[in-house]
């Protein structure tokens, strides 16, 4: 009797022990640019503008409801408005259904937009291919995409994870990798065409040619969209002070489907999956609208419906980079209590160009008086990983800080972009993939597991042991 209450004091122990011992994790020394950071000639085959009068370019998708079963297409025209309508239907040239939506245009220093065009389509069916049309006569375009499975538990889902994109070479590696991974749909964590750094009536056309560049993914997946600084462009010189002005006209999000007052927040369910997109750029202290809101969204998760909970922030809440060191702090003080109490599985975030993967850790022990002044390893916080390294004109960044912090488990500065493939309701894939020699390499890999249901089977194995071993004892 005596030795088994000694293995019922030692368990606990033992997990305990084995959590608050992590090794210190890889610094990779792998440094390469494959091309130099500069942005791809305007005049380059992957900007190319469709061929007839008026023809949709710059086209792209986005999650349309809470539920996946809609869809916002968008798409530019310049010669005239056109006709703000898709066709479409469930098979190849058989367009029985249709949609109206609107259009939109606007200014920037001296440059105009074109015809902006955003159409709901919904009331889709789940797990479907649909085929659609936009654009008028001989200038009309056809795409297709394919609905997410209905929402479960236990459905298997695969996501790509990019960010800070730009529009080099480098970009286009990227793009390129990740559309050969199988993936379904893409979340983006901001910085996308980094039009910003161009001036005057350059902002405007660097952010056309982004369009058209990732049409060939854009036009048939879902691209879950946030943003980031280089879309802020706040620009007195050219007395462009409204930020967020083209991103807001060209990329919309499903906000009001999540109650949010706000485009910048947002959160979708898809698959297996609740996503929730923070702004590291607009307010989210106590008492903001962002802030009241992410209280109320992380209370209508339902884990047994949508089991994976899912971050997306651009700036990240830890980060061992010189680049941008520290500066996810403010969102770290408010939200990651309430990230861990809520068994966030895991977080994504971009603005560092470089590829970076911590450990489950947290710093919610220490306030200004007391506790904890460091992260410790925790069990059940998210695992926080920065995915900032999609190859835009600002190049690596390559100076990590030294020694690597206990929290931090691999980073590298090189290019690439990320995979999460969700099995069923306790495990997914991760990997992240480097852009190397114009080949697709797997750099860094986990079996991620689910904090809400995994966490579940340990406290109910580790009960049943704890009651077994009662029974055992009371019967001796």
């Amino acid at each position: 009797m005596k030795s088994l209450l000694f293995q019922l004091i030692l368990v606990p122990f033992v997990i305990l022990n084995f959590v608050n011992n992590v090794n210190a994790g890889i610094t990779s020394r792998f440094v390469r640019e494959e091309w130099p950071s500069v942005d791809i000639p305007l005049d380059h085959e992957v900007f190319a503008v469709p061929k007839g009068d008026n023809a949709p370019q710059q086209v792209h998708i986005t999650q349309g409801n809470y539920d996946g079963n809609a869809v916002i297409i968008s798409w530019v025209t310049f010669d005239e408005p056109g006709s703000s309508k898709v066709q479409y239907g469930k098979s190849d040239k058989n367009y029985e259904f249709s949609a109206e939506g609107k259009m939109t245009n606007y200014t920037f220093y001296k440059y105009n937009s074109g015809y902006i065009h955003h159409v709901l389509v919904d009331g889709l069916e789940y797990d479907t291919k649909y085929y659609y049309k936009i654009g008028d006569g001989d200038s009309a375009r056809e795409f297709w995409f394919q609905t997410p499975p209905m929402i479960g538990p236990d459905v298997p889902y695969k996501f790509g994870i990019i960010g800070d994109l730009g529009q080099t070479y480098n970009s286009l590696s990227t793009l390129e990798h990740y559309m050969e991974s199988g993936a379904q749909s893409v979340l983006f964590v901001g910085d996308l065409s980094y039009a910003d750094r161009y001036k005057y009536n350059d902002v405007g056309i660097r952010w056309d040619s982004w369009g058209r560049f990732v049409e060939k993914s854009t036009a048939y997946q879902p691209w879950i969209w946030s943003a980031g600084n280089h879309e802020i462009e706040d620009m007195p010189y050219m007395n462009e002070v409204t930020p967020f002005k083209s991103y807001l006209h060209r990329y919309p999000t499903p906000y009001l489907a999540s109650k949010s007052s706000s485009p910048m927040w947002y959160a979708i369910r898809r698959a297996s999956a609740h996503i929730i997109v923070l702004s590291s750029y607009s307010p989210f202290v106590k008492y903001t609208p962002q802030c009241k809101w992410l209280e109320e969204e992380l209370n209508r998760v339902d884990r047994k419906k949508t089991p994976w909970l899912i971050v997306l922030v651009h700036v990240p809440i830890y980060n061992s980079n010189e680049a941008h060191f520290m500066e996810g702090e403010s969102m770290r003080a408010v939200f990651e209590e309430w990230f861990i109490h809520h068994k966030v599985d895991v977080i994504f975030s971009g603005h560092v160009h470089a590829y970076e993967r911590s450990y489950r850790i947290s710093n919610i022990r220490y306030n200004v008086s007391s506790g904890e002044r460091f992260p410790v390893p925790d069990e059940s916080a998210p695992v926080y990983i920065t995915v900032g390294d999609g190859g835009n004109q600002e190049g690596l960044a390559g100076k990590f800080r030294d020694p690597q912090p206990d929290y931090s488990a691999f980073r590298e500065a090189s290019y690439g972009h990320s995979t999460l493939e969700i099995m069923n309701r306790t495990h997914a894939h991760y990997h992240w993939n480097r852009n190397d020699d114009g080949k697709k390499v797997a750099i860094d890999s986990f079996v991620l597991n689910n904090q809400y249901w995994s966490s579940n089977v340990r406290e109910r194995k580790l009960k049943r042991h704890y009651l077994n071993g009662m029974r055992m004892i009371a019967s001796s």
